[in-house]
């Protein structure tokens, strides 16, 4: 896969996390397999989008939410391959050769997941999120996604909606999804913040309404408001 993947990364205000997120992606740089690195910015205000300009990378610029933001992204990249981070998911040193061995154009494939964090919690509710994955083909944004153009475009790209659209596109790819065999690292500040079993909860009450016909703008509103 010599130079032929896109990064894409969805930002609002991640100054501060995109940094580490973007020296990950150096072993890839140095390998020769990225072709560019795509920051869809959502409107930030806090240097997000010079940050990304300043580190070489494409910014794509439009309306905050993370589905037309991949959506955006997605549109403005020229590689056959994509690859899409949230800003504050670290992929791990030996990234570049879990993602050349998965040369499948018909299907798309994910990482596993872990937390920056020494709680059990953190443990618990990564094993957690792998064994969602594992079981029932719906891994979430912060275990990236690498899929081919090809195979992005069949089953229509990443909804524009408010929320889940992670979701949204884990089921559009049911039966086309595998793990590849290394870990990502994605911040755990939110569940530290949000409680470590109040906020999977609420997390799993959130995706059992959008699965049951929930109106993903609805849902964003009272998601955001908690």
């Amino acid at each position: 896969m010599p130079a032929h993947l896109s990064i894409v990364i969805p930002v609002l205000n991640a100054a501060d996390a995109l940094p580490a997120t973007l020296d990950s992606l150096l072993p890839g740089v140095a390998q020769g397999v990225i072709r560019e690195v795509i920051v869809s910015d959502g409107g930030s205000t806090d240097g997000s989008r010079q940050l990304a300009r300043d580190a070489g990378c494409t910014v794509v610029t439009g309306p905050a939410g993370r589905g037309g933001q991949l959506r955006r992204g997605a549109k403005a990249a020229r590689g056959e391959w994509l690859l899409f981070l949230h800003a504050d998911t670290h992929l791990p040193l030996a990234w570049v050769g879990a993602v050349c061995t998965h040369r499948d154009a018909e299907r798309a494939a994910y990482f596993r997941l872990s937390f920056r964090s020494g709680a059990v919690m953190a443990k618990v509710i990564a094993a957690g999120a792998n064994l969602r994955s594992r079981l029932f083909g719906l891994p979430y944004g912060d275990q990236g996604l690498l899929i081919s153009r090809t195979l992005y475009n069949a089953v229509g790209g990443y909804p524009e909606i408010a929320l889940m659209e992670d979701v949204a596109m884990a089921q559009a790819l049911k039966g086309r999804l595998v793990a590849l065999p290394e870990t990502v690292s994605t911040d755990a500040a939110r569940y530290r913040r949000g409680g470590w079993v109040r906020r999977p909860l609420r997390n799993l009450w959130t995706l059992a309404r959008y699965l049951c016909g929930a109106d993903p703008t609805k849902l964003a509103r009272a998601y955001h408001k908690t």
